[in-house]
């Protein structure tokens, strides 16, 4: 277990426990005795958790958790709350605190609820990468033209490109096989399927429309055509 807690907490009696416990359950543990410390500490490593008490010198528990939230919308943060404080409690899980603990607590109930919320926390992050690893799969280019297979966008330059259903599909095999020079029938059977047995012209006549809104006024060229062969995109001839 390599997690790093923060400990924000001016009791020093109560500090200390929780470095204590916290450093016995394997945790690596930092400790702040004032709202000011504890927010320099936060901006100078990085914490997988923060315990914050809501009473503290210098600037309160609520304004420390404002100012992190403002910086890191993730990061558990679990405020430590006496028992009357119920306004506190409200406003803390309003600026987007994950859980409080009131005092006098359990130690036990507090290791707890700090493993729940790095579990939350864990998985939060995993399912973003995911979704970033998949959004980052998603996209197709070479040069400056882009196309994302899920949503179906295709852009150059920062300008989005209208294709029809056909001229999508064989940009897609094209971008899929670039730099390879491909056959009038490879891109035949994989855009039209084998069963088509209409004019294999369609493919030269596909190539133009395709041409006309990808590199119809650009710079670089990226649609080439080999003599007698048939079709391959790069950036180069």
């Amino acid at each position: 277990m390599n997690e790093a807690v923060l400990v924000i907490e001016d009791e020093q009696k109560i500090a200390r426990l929780l470095e204590i416990e916290l450093e016995y359950e394997g945790y690596r543990v930092g400790k702040a005795s004032s709202g000011t410390e504890g927010l320099e500490k936060y901006r100078s490593e990085n914490w997988n958790l923060i315990l914050l008490d809501i009473m503290l010198p210098n600037m309160s528990g609520i304004e420390v958790l404002r100012r992190i939230r403002q910086h890191n919308a993730q990061i558990p943060v679990i405020l430590l709350t006496a028992k009357d404080s119920v306004e506190d409690k409200v406003s803390g899980l309003d600026l987007g605190a994950n859980d409080y603990v009131t005092k006098p607590f359990q130690i036990e109930e507090l290791l707890a609820r700090i493993r729940a919320a790095l579990r939350l926390s864990s998985t939060a992050t995993s399912i973003s990468e995911t979704e970033s690893s998949m959004e980052s799969m998603a996209w197709l280019n070479i040069a400056d033209l882009r196309l994302n297979e899920r949503t179906r966008e295709v852009i150059r330059g920062g300008d989005h490109i209208e294709l029809t259903p056909r001229e999508y599909d064989l940009l897609v095999f094209l971008l899929k096989h670039q730099r390879q020079v491909l056959h009038r029938e490879q891109i035949l059977q994989a855009v039209w399927g084998f069963d088509y047995y209409g004019d294999t012209n369609v493919v030269d006549v596909y190539i133009r429309y395709l041409r006309k809104k990808v590199d119809h006024g650009r710079a670089t060229e990226l649609i080439h055509t080999v003599r007698g062969v048939g079709y391959v995109l790069r950036e180069q001839v």
